[in-house]
């Protein structure tokens, strides 16, 4: 599919969202010192962050669902910038902590009305591969966007890292109003329609699929700086660009999800990537003491677990009937706890002093976990 300009401001969004997001996790050491805190309580600008992913998806979703889409997007962008801003000139970690914490509020609610904007926009039988590029910003900012601000805070400032982010959001809004087109408000939307969407049984298997199945990415890149280092045994200068060839594997990852989206359905998409992901970490596990096996690894699995993105938003669209938004949303929240799920299983094997390989085989597992539930899915959806 050919990049539409209507959908370049989708793009951008994600990229500002993706580089806020995992671009702290190398600034810790950073945070920590310039204000004086420990590394744990840096930590916690991450959780503040996922917390307000996870209170904002349907929150907002709920209260803009009378809106117009562009509007709607407008807003969260502003809101999404102007804490990013804030964040930038934090006096203190108490002021930090909430800004993270309301720039993590729209991230959710953004990317479920983008996919939802994506779907419509798009030619018939193209819709996934539309939604895949949004995502295609937040791949492109685990290849460029995080190195790039993490190399800004650690040389000059970490206060320089958000003001790109806040630069991003702004050039973001600019393309949101000049480039994305007019699409009225969706007609006789009132809270309990929206709501409807989870007294269906298929809404909370999918919000399980995703919160258990995706948890097997974040067990394994929650833990990939220690399982390159000292499992595959590179130098702690070589993680940079090992992430970034994570990041171009999701990159890839992300556009072959949207084509197998829409050459079959959302639904096998799924359950092939889960079991595909479930695989390739049992492999992870074995290969990761070889140096060149374990670059290829990490290539395939940033690929296969970014292949995912799309046809879960779609599924979640397409099953949630007047509830789309909300949906679309709710994902996202999902996939937040799939982060914070992933990184605590995958920690367990560590305190029982296990070598760094083990979080990917328990990811192995929440993956094949999430595979079950797709498939019983499919079942409910074909009878």
């Amino acid at each position: 599919m050919l990049i539409d300009k209507k959908l370049i401001p989708l793009t951008l969004g994600g990229l500002g969202i993706g580089i806020t997001e995992f671009v702290m996790m190398g600034l810790l050491p950073d945070i920590a010192k310039d204000l004086s805190i420990t590394i744990p309580e840096a930590g916690h600008l991450i959780s503040a962050y996922a917390l307000g992913v996870v209170v904002g998806a349907p929150l907002l979703a709920i209260i803009a669902a009378k809106y117009p889409p562009k509007y709607i997007l407008l807003s969260l962008m502003g809101l999404f910038t102007l804490f990013n801003a804030i964040s930038a000139f934090a006096p203190s970690y108490t002021t930090l902590f909430i800004a993270r914490f309301f720039s993590g509020l729209p991230h959710g609610a953004f990317f479920g009305v983008g996919s939802v904007v994506a779907s419509r926009i798009a030619p018939k039988g193209k819709e996934a591969q539309a939604v895949s590029l949004m995502f295609a910003g937040l791949t492109i900012a685990n290849l460029f966007g995080v190195p790039l601000g993490t190399f800004v805070g650690h040389n000059y400032s970490w206060r320089y890292s958000f003001a790109i982010v806040a630069v991003v959001g702004i050039i973001t809004l600019l393309s949101l109003k000049y480039w994305l087109p007019f699409l009225p408000a969706p007609k006789n939307k009132d809270l309990k329609t929206e709501l409807s969407f989870f007294a269906k049984r298929e809404a909370w298997i999918i919000i399980l699929m995703i919160s258990i199945g995706t948890g097997g990415l974040f067990c394994w890149i929650s833990y990939i700086n220690p399982l390159m280092t000292k499992v595959a045994g590179f130098a702690e200068s070589s993680v940079t660009y090992i992430l970034m060839l994570a990041g171009l594997g999701m990159l890839v990852g992300n556009f072959i999800g949207g084509y197998l989206a829409d050459r079959f359905s959302p639904a096998k998409a799924c359950i092939s990537l889960l079991l595909a992901m479930s695989s390739i970490l049992i492999i992870v596990f074995f290969v990761s003491n070889n140096p060149i096996l374990a670059l290829i690894t990490t290539f395939l699995t940033g690929a296969i677990a970014f292949a995912s993105a799309a046809p879960i938003q779609m599924l979640m669209i397409r099953t949630a009937k007047e509830s789309e938004m909300i949906a679309a949303s709710a994902s996202q929240a999902s996939f937040n706890i799939g982060n914070a799920l992933g990184a605590f299983f995958g920690g367990l094997p560590l305190v029982y002093n296990y070598t760094y390989n083990y979080p990917s085989l328990v990811g192995a597992g929440m993956a094949l976990v999430g595979s079950f539930f797709a498939y019983w899915l499919i079942r409910r959806m074909t009878k």
